[in-house]
């Protein structure tokens, strides 16, 4: 077998074929569950069920999710109240690619922006699953978002804008905060936004954007990270600028705490930045499996 044939076909710009066949991938997946009533009661499963929204408030009792306390009822009663909640059952999943430059690049396997896509596709097969409507926009002025809709053919016309976002660094990308800002007008209560972003892009939102956020809808954030970058060898490395042959000397103590601040910090902030906000966020190397992480976020939720 030659080096060539551990290449996957979608090493550098993702495929339509890659991301359809993800879909195998998410099915043997259980589908979120609702409360303990089935149809409607308080948010017990680590996704809120299918969709939450607000039905009405009761006195709070010793177990109740204090995060769900009804402070306005509360006040006015005097006594604490918390939150039901019923299943919302046209729920919005929304997924914002984040067209960052830095994405495209890899040094192993395949190109950020490829996992990137591949990421946003399994979470587009997750919606399906979960019976929600799917829609996706990026930060291009240039490209409309995609509509929310139901079934198979909503994810279809995701994984296609997918394939043509992350085709080449854009022209004209606007940046996370602007897909953001376009993303907030579909939200509401109860909706589930898919962020696939790069680090870096990711702090250049304020906090207090996150977690305006994190308040309307679930929010998961899913960082795209590479080996070289994280954890870069230490020794001379040639490369190429232009045609003029350089070399990059990541030995030297001076300049692996460069790269630190360039490449490993910005992954570090992010985590630390969205975590207290109640942001659902992980980190995913270009080389790991695109579609693990799924259960690891269940996993993660339910412990």
């Amino acid at each position: 077998m030659s080096a060539a044939d551990l290449i996957p076909e979608d090493a550098t710009v993702p495929t339509l074929s890659a991301l359809l066949a993800l879909r195998n991938r998410v099915q043997g997946r259980q589908p979120a569950r609702l409360g303990r009533q089935g149809v409607s009661g308080v948010a017990l499963s680590p996704f809120r069920g299918r969709g939450m929204e607000y039905a009405e408030s009761r006195e709070y009792v010793a177990g109740d999710d204090a995060r769900h306390i009804d402070w306005r009822v509360s006040a006015r009663t005097g006594r604490a109240h918390t939150k039901l909640f019923q299943a919302d059952r046209d729920r919005l999943s929304l997924i914002v690619a984040d067209t960052s430059p830095r994405l495209y690049f890899g040094s192993r396997l395949r190109f950020k922006s490829v996992q990137a896509a591949r990421v946003a596709a399994v979470a587009a097969w997750a919606a399906l699953q979960d019976g929600d409507r799917i829609a996706a926009l990026c930060g291009s002025r240039q490209e409309a978002p995609i509509a929310p809709a139901s079934g198979v053919r909503g994810v279809f016309r995701v994984l296609e804008a997918l394939c043509r976002w992350y085709a080449a660094v854009p022209q004209d990308d606007e940046g996370l905060a602007f897909a953001l800002d376009r993303a907030s007008r579909s939200l509401r209560s109860g909706a589930r936004l898919w962020v696939v972003a790069e680090p870096a892009s990711v702090n250049a939102v304020p906090a207090s954007r996150w977690a305006a956020l994190a308040h309307r809808a679930e929010v998961v954030v899913l960082l795209m990270t590479d080996p070289f970058e994280q954890v870069p060898p230490k020794a001379r490395l040639p490369f190429w600028q232009g045609d003029e042959r350089q070399l990059l000397d990541l030995a030297g103590k001076a300049q692996r705490v460069r790269w630190q601040q360039h490449f490993v910090a910005p992954l570090q902030t992010a985590q630390a930045l969205l975590a207290p906000l109640g942001v659902h966020v992980m980190a995913l190397s270009c080389d790991a499996d695109s579609a693990g992480w799924l259960t690891a976020l269940r996993a993660r939720r339910a412990g």
